[in-house]
């Protein structure tokens, strides 16, 4: 078919969807084949390229397809860009029939070209690599990316480090190096580990082979082996002579595999019932669960393709639970969709993920012996006192997580920065005050002192799968993660649902500001676009500091190439930009709009030392909308709104000022200014 481009691409989703409240709308389409519509839509690749207007020289390569019952498509791509892998390129775009609809660019980067010759040679990434690794390697490549970073693409080897760390968990660290400074941009391993309890599950019934081994042809061929203490290879499949497993005791070596085999029964049961997702890949195809691996190892993990579990201490406490299976293998689910990174803001929404989908996979299997609960590692008793690894009701009461969002969390160990995710789902699904869950008492407070009932568990999360599966990308932050839920509700169950009403109210009681994306049908002002040429294009039509208004791809423009970009500089410096414009009497209601980004290299969470001001000057008389710093970093474009109806009447300048001091930039990127009276 050919590829179209719909008026009016847009860096997020944030368009006010059909549907009655109250009810899911945008089912999984039935008997959808995933795995063909991957390659349906990498035939057409070249033509989308070209509708969405991409640079000579960049070429999409589809991860996924998610499509709804009504014919919308979501399309996740990822780039390369003359020959080299564009990490942190992804896009989705998101369509019906023909033509391209929406589209979201990971960190609004749709332009990411650079020069494609290293001043860094590969030798010397690889010992940069290597020294970063911090464990004894036992391999070591490199290979040159385009590595896309919030403010812009920059040349970069990956290096990727093999080894084994001391206490036994494998890496594969993936390290990418600036290959003009030699600086080290980012990291992420590709092995997820995390933690759970052992052996908890009771007497259950598993999915076969007619052979009775421990492999399960109806859920995708998932199978489980026994590794036998060692830490490589794929293990040896289970398999028995009266299909009756395990005696529920450590000693007996079929118990952890019956347990891992259960926990991978249930995710995959979970996944397809609720969600309508066809395994971890959505292609159908099951995973290999492997268990005694290595010598009294204390944890298990997700490695790109299959769970490993460890024994535990004294090699007696295997950590082959419901919630360890549901949290690990959701990290595989988290792959194959947004793929978020393992740092920053999306390091602490990737952990939260599989925290919150390994409790509602928990909940699920309502399993007496291993009951539902908002704890995670609640059995393995791994900090000697009887206490979990984490509380979803109040995450900071394990003394590292964080209860509230601010920017400093996304420095945080993604375990620790999960905590504000870990929080809003428990809010939203039971709302605040004490509450009591089979048997567990739980007191969760909002952080900004609101009170509200929680929406259930279940609807939460249909509300984060679908946020995980079409809204977020690979660098989202907790603002793209309070948009895309809030979009999600309206999509599922109406614009003015309390479903939705639920969803930002539990994000506004971690702390999480309102974006663009509201509950309820907003009403557009009512008059005519007033400023000109509001998306800066070609520079025309704004006056103020030489170089503000500008196309260059050092920072990515909203839409277009042209943007307004005030500061920046590291020095002292000041600058401004602006546009006279005329808003008609009888205009009460006339509205400012604009999109903004903001990034810095101040490292401080509570100094204010750069600004952007928005002003209205009317005559000798100048007033300050709002003010922005360097505390509100956020590299995704969000909408800012304001009422200027009190100048109806009048012609007045609109005006952007910046001002910064002597050290450290700050970056206020607007575009896609409007007036509207």
């Amino acid at each position: 078919m050919a590829i179209v481009a719909a008026a009016g691409l847009a860096a997020g989703f944030t368009g006010t969807p059909a549907g009655a409240a109250g009810r899911a709308t945008p089912l999984p389409a039935s008997g959808f084949d995933q795995p063909a519509a991957v390659q349906a839509e990498q035939a057409l690749t070249a033509q989308t390229a070209d509708a969405l207007g991409l640079a000579s020289g960049e070429k999409l390569q589809v991860r996924d397809v998610v499509k709804d019952a009504d014919g919308t498509e979501y399309v996740r791509y990822d780039r390369t860009f003359n020959g080299l892998k564009v990490v942190g390129g992804d896009l989705i775009v998101k369509r019906k029939g023909e033509a391209v609809g929406q589209v979201k660019y990971n960190y609004g980067a749709k332009a990411v070209g650079v020069a494609t010759k290293p001043t860094l040679s590969q030798s010397a990434a690889l010992a940069k690599g290597a020294q970063a690794a911090k464990f004894k390697a036992t391999g070591n490549k490199g290979t040159l990316v385009v590595f896309v970073t919030p403010s812009k693409p920059v040349l970069a080897y990956e290096v990727v480090t093999t080894g084994v760390k001391a206490d036994q968990t494998p890496s594969v660290l993936h390290s990418f190096i600036d290959a003009k400074s030699g600086a080290v941009l980012a990291q992420d391993d590709e092995i997820k580990t995390g933690t759970g309890n052992s052996m908890y599950s009771g007497t259950v019934s598993i999915g076969t082979s007619g052979s009775y081994s421990l492999s399960d042809p109806s859920r995708g061929g998932n199978n489980t082996t026994d590794l036998n203490g060692g830490t490589s290879g794929n293990g040896t499949i289970f398999t028995d002579p009266d299909d009756t497993w395990g005696t529920g005791a450590p000693a007996n070596r079929q118990t952890a595999g019956v347990d891992a085999h259960f926990g991978s029964q249930l995710t995959w049961d979970y996944y397809k019932n609720v969600h309508g997702r066809n395994g971890i890949f959505n292609n159908g195809q099951g995973a290999r669960s492997r268990v005694h691996y290595g010598n009294a190892y204390v944890n298990a993990f997700w490695d790109g393709t299959q769970m490993t579990y460890g024994d535990g201490a004294g090699n007696t406490k295997p950590l082959t639970s419901i919630d360890v299976a549901g949290h690990e293998m959701s990290h595989g689910v988290t792959e194959a969709t947004a793929n978020l990174n393992y740092s920053g803001d999306a390091g602490g929404l990737n952990e939260s993920t599989s925290d919150i989908f390994g409790t509602l996979v928990e909940f699920s299997a309502n399993n007496s012996s291993d009951v539902g609960d908002y704890l995670i590692g609640e059995k393995i008793n791994i900090n000697g006192n009887g206490t979990p690894l984490r509380y979803m009701d109040k995450p900071n009461k394990d003394g590292r997580s964080y209860d509230c969002w601010s920017s400093s969390v996304g420095g945080a160990d993604p375990h620790y920065s999960s905590g504000p995710l870990n929080h809003w789902f428990y809010l939203a699904s039971e709302g605040t005050g004490t509450k009591t869950i089979n048997g567990v008492t739980y007191t969760s407070t909002a952080c900004d002192g609101t009170t509200f009932a929680g929406i259930g568990r279940d609807v939460v999360g249909k509300v984060w799968y679908r946020t995980l599966s079409t809204k977020l990308s690979s660098g989202s932050t907790y603002l793209d993660a309070r948009e895309g839920a809030i979009t999600s509700a309206k999509e599922l169950y109406g614009n003015d649902s309390a479903e939705c009403k639920g969803i930002a109210a539990a994000f506004s009681g971690i702390s999480v500001p309102a974006g663009a994306a509201v509950c309820g049908t907003v009403q557009p002002p009512q008059g005519s676009e007033r400023l000109l040429n509001g998306g800066f294009e070609g520079g025309t039509n704004w006056t103020g500091t030489a170089g503000i208004v500008t196309s260059s791809t050092s920072k990515p423009a909203r839409t277009g190439t042209w943007k307004a970009w005030l500061g920046g500089k590291g020095v002292t410096a000041t600058g401004n930009t602006g546009q006279s414009v005329a808003i008609p009497a009888g205009n009460p209601s006339a509205s400012l709009s604009f999109w903004l980004r903001i990034d810095t290299t101040e490292t401080t969470t509570s100094t204010v030392y750069d600004t952007l001001k928005v002003q209205i000057i009317d005559g000798s008389t100048t007033t300050t909308l709002a003010t922005y710093s360097n505390l509100n970093k956020n590299t995704t474009y969000t909408q800012k709104t304001f009422n200027v109806g009190a100048y109806s009447g009048k012609t007045v300048t609109v005006r952007f000022l910046f001002n910064e001091d002597s050290s450290l930039q700050s970056s206020f990127v607007v575009d896609d200014a409007s007036l509207i009276g």
